[in-house]
């Protein structure tokens, strides 16, 4: 009974092509909008998220607004260090300044810092060396430059070796950084140039540490406490003389702001499938006027309330589950173009973005499908077989 059923609703479709397709049509746009949109969201947020989380997280930048008096210097750093659940410090001083090399200027940031600095936040060499101790204890004018920067001012990124001026004192170039291809570089466009922090802090005539980069030994948020009470005992229990900016919080939080952003357009798209379920609804009451007929010699030959709803439901169920099926189909097109002209970025269609369609667009059949389903079943035989149309 189930597969004729079937076999009739089929039949039924088929014998009005057109029609069917245009009442497919409400639920094809409403599964590729709630597709589509889903799907831009997490392939969006998916980028930006591995951009968050490949800036560490097992990091702290902390940052000093007032020092009470008892200002932070390089050495205090060593002291931090020794605390529970704390890794590697780094200060992070920066300065901005014009940057020369023969005919060739530019407008660089200059960061202070010390070794620490190139494992807390996991640079890669394209050649040379990064900084060293005896670096910040000569107080050597080195530097090590950004690919970027390399590429700007010496037109090339090997320039181990070479020297250039950073307003007007000469440096002597002795490590260039790997290319960073991160979407937050390209969105930074920052040409930077390290040097030792004991340099860097004389020419920006700021002896102290004001801000600092932070590693956690193994849990981020028991390294923030244990750096929060020291600094609260050095501060007279200020805790708005510095901020602490945790990144696994970070990381937190914009999962779940992508998430609520996802589940929101998500419920908007799903609206259109609603839409596409009362062109259902309105066709199938229009199919069942036009087979009464049918319906009254179904009846008259034995066919219960329970087959004819079966019949009725079963065509609902199968038109929206083909629009459902072309809907993916045109999802997977238009994001495959998507991820074409955003070369940076791939979107792809998640198995639960699929199961969520099927299962919202059969849940639409169903329901906007009852009640031309129990009209046709509650039709007496008599007055069916009567029916002129």
């Amino acid at each position: 009974m189930f597969l004729q059923s079937i076999k009739m609703a089929w039949e039924a479709i088929c014998a009005s092509k057109m029609r069917s397709f245009l009442t497919m049509l409400g639920i094809i746009i409403g599964v590729t909008a709630l597709v589509v949109l889903v799907s831009l969201v997490q392939g969006a947020t998916g980028l930006i998220t591995d951009e968050v989380n490949a800036l560490g997280n097992d990091m702290l930048t902390v940052t000093i607004a007032d020092d009470k008096g008892a200002p932070l210097r390089l050495e205090d750093l060593s002291d931090l260090a020794l605390l529970p659940q704390v890794g590697r410090l780094a200060p992070t001083g920066s300065m901005h300044a014009a940057a020369k090399y023969q005919a060739a200027d530019a407008s660089v940031t200059v960061y202070g810092t010390t070794p620490a600095y190139y494992d807390i936040y996991g640079l890669q060499l394209e050649a040379g060396r990064f900084l060293k101790a005896a670096d910040l204890d000569n107080r050597s004018y080195v530097a090590v430059l950004s690919y970027q920067t390399a590429v700007e001012l010496f037109g090339k990124a090997d320039v181990v070796g070479s020297r250039f001026a950073i307003d007007g004192r000469s440096f002597d170039i002795v490590g260039v950084l790997a290319e960073d291809t991160s979407m937050m570089s390209s969105m930074m466009s920052e040409l930077a140039v390290y040097i030792p922090f004991t340099v860097e802090s004389r020419m920006a005539g700021e002896p102290y540490v004001t801000s600092f980069a932070v590693s956690a030994g193994s849990d981020c948020d028991l390294a923030e406490q244990s750096v929060s009470n020291e600094l609260l005992s050095r501060f007279q229990h200020d805790d708005e003389a510095f901020s602490i900016v945790n990144m696994s919080s970070i990381s937190s939080t914009m999962e779940t702001v992508t998430g609520t952003l996802s589940l929101l357009l998500g419920g908007i798209a799903a609206i259109s499938l609603l839409v596409g379920g009362i062109g259902i609804m309105n066709i199938m009451l229009v199919s069942v006027t036009e087979r009464t007929r049918e319906i009254g010699i179904r009846k008259a030959i034995g066919a219960d309330h329970r087959s004819i709803m079966a019949q009725f439901l079963i065509e609902a169920l199968m038109i929206s589950l083909l629009g459902c099926f072309f809907g993916l189909l045109l999802s997977g097109v238009i994001l495959s173009a998507a991820s074409m002209l955003a070369a940076s970025i791939t979107f792809s269609m998640s198995p639960n973005v699929v199961l969520l369609s099927v299962g919202f667009s059969s849940g639409v059949g169903l329901l906007f499908g009852l009640y031309p389903a129990h009209k046709a079943a509650k039709k007496q035989p008599i007055q069916a077989l009567r029916y002129e149309g």
